[in-house]
This record gives C-alpha cells, structure tokens and sequence, in this order.
C-alpha cells in the first residue's frame, strides 16, 4: 500500500498536511481519525501513532507523527519545489526559526483562542481576555520579525512556514475573531497565501473549521471530558 495519512480537518496541522499533500499532487490515502469521537484512542490508531495525536503518516511499515516532521518528509520524498524548503542554508534557517517559533506562541494562543470563543467549555471572561491579549501579541511579533516587507514569512516564495502560520490563523478566524480587519499588512498576506495554495484547495481544507462556532454548546459531562482530551490533542 502506498502513503496514508490519518487526519481530521478540524485540526490545524492536519490541515497544513492536507493543503500541502494536494497542492503538490503527491497521491495518499485518507483515513479520518474523528478527534470527538475519540477515534485517535482506539487500539488501530495507537498502533498507528502511539502519541494518539493527529496527524500521522504511514508509508510502508514507516510511521511518523508530528506536523513538521511530516511536511519536511513529504517535501524530502516527493521533491517538492525548492520554495517549501529551500535548500539555500540561510533560507531554510529562515523556514526553522518559525517552525521551532510557533509551536508554543501562535499555534498555541490560536487553539485556545478558537476553543474558548466558540464556548463549549464553561470559562472565566478573564481567561478570553488574557488569550485574546496573547494571540494579539503574537500576531505583532509575526508582523515585525517574520514577516516585514517581504511576501512571504520567510522571503519572496511561499514555505511550509506561510502554510503552518495560515492553517494556524484560521483556528481563530473560526470562532469569530477579526484578526486581519485590524492588520491590512496580514490581509494582503493572506490573500498572497490563498493565491498560491489555490483558493478552492483553501476552502475545502478549512471547511469543517470555519462551522465551528455554529456548533452548540456541549452540556453532556462525558462528552465535556472526551472534549478536553480531544483538545489537548489539537494543541500538537
């Protein structure tokens, strides 16, 4: 059997994997691994990805797991065009310094943000507040350290960079906050992406994603908990 990746769309990295696997015509098969139904818990997953985290990619009898570490072997494999991950030293550098920058401020604070707005779980308005503060202290520091002048965060071409950052925003863009109204410069950077992703590649990745906030609120315990487990599963 050839590649199979284990996604679910509602996911940001799952996301990333997806737009960058179809966008560069690489063939796998997908198995959805639905997050709230605790599907990446079950026994056939674990064997899959013992970290029960999506994504996950199986080429073979080799399995990997974490979105990064998957993009870079996709783009490695299938020989991606050199933009996603130049091979230039200081160009890739570029592409390393977001990618270990973001797992723990922007891919972060987007989550939270997303999962506290939508209000599924009971929070204190201050918790909202303080999450919001961060993602907006985070999307400044994209602006002044990565992004600047340039097209891209990393240069003048599209990277892995621009599609984790992306896939990331549109956490919080789904639960309602305005964070391009406010940010022209992020704006015209997001149209830059969605051009050279393709706009119907976008929108189908992000399908699932942007109805998140028409969900209703969750009421049932058991359901609140195997929630709070599929979150800490979205965080990775």
């Amino acid at each position: 059997m050839g590649l199979e990746l284990y996604l679910d769309l509602i996911s940001q990295p799952c996301r990333a994997v997806y737009i960058f696997a179809k966008k560069n015509g690489i063939p796998f098969q997908l198995h959805t691994v639905e997050l709230f139904k605790g599907q990446h818990h079950t026994d056939a997953f674990v064997k899959i990805n013992p970290l029960k985290k999506v994504p996950a990619l199986k080429d073979g009898d080799f399995t990997l797991a974490e979105s990064v570490a998957i993009l870079l072997y996709l783009s490695r494999k299938y020989k991606a065009p050199d933009h996603w991950y130049p091979e230039d030293l200081q160009a890739r550098a570029r592409v390393d310094e977001y990618l270990s920058w973001q797992h723990t401020t922007l891919r972060s604070c987007c989550t939270r943000a997303m999962w506290q707005k939508v209000r599924w779980l009971t929070l204190a308005p201050e918790m909202l507040a303080a999450t919001l503060g961060e993602l907006d202290r985070c999307l400044q520091m994209l602006e002044d350290k990565f992004l600047r002048d340039q097209a891209f965060l990393t240069g003048p071409h599209i990277s892995v960079a621009d599609l984790l950052a992306i896939t990331e925003m549109m956490h919080s863009v789904s639960a309602g906050c305005k964070i391009f109204e406010s940010r022209p410069k992020l704006a015209a950077w997001r149209q830059r992406v969605e051009a050279a992703v393709g706009e119907d590649l976008f929108r189908e990745a992000h399908a699932v994603v942007l109805k998140a906030k028409d969900l209703p609120p969750v009421v049932d315990p058991a359901l609140k908990e195997q929630l709070k487990l599929s979150l800490q599963c979205l965080l990775y």
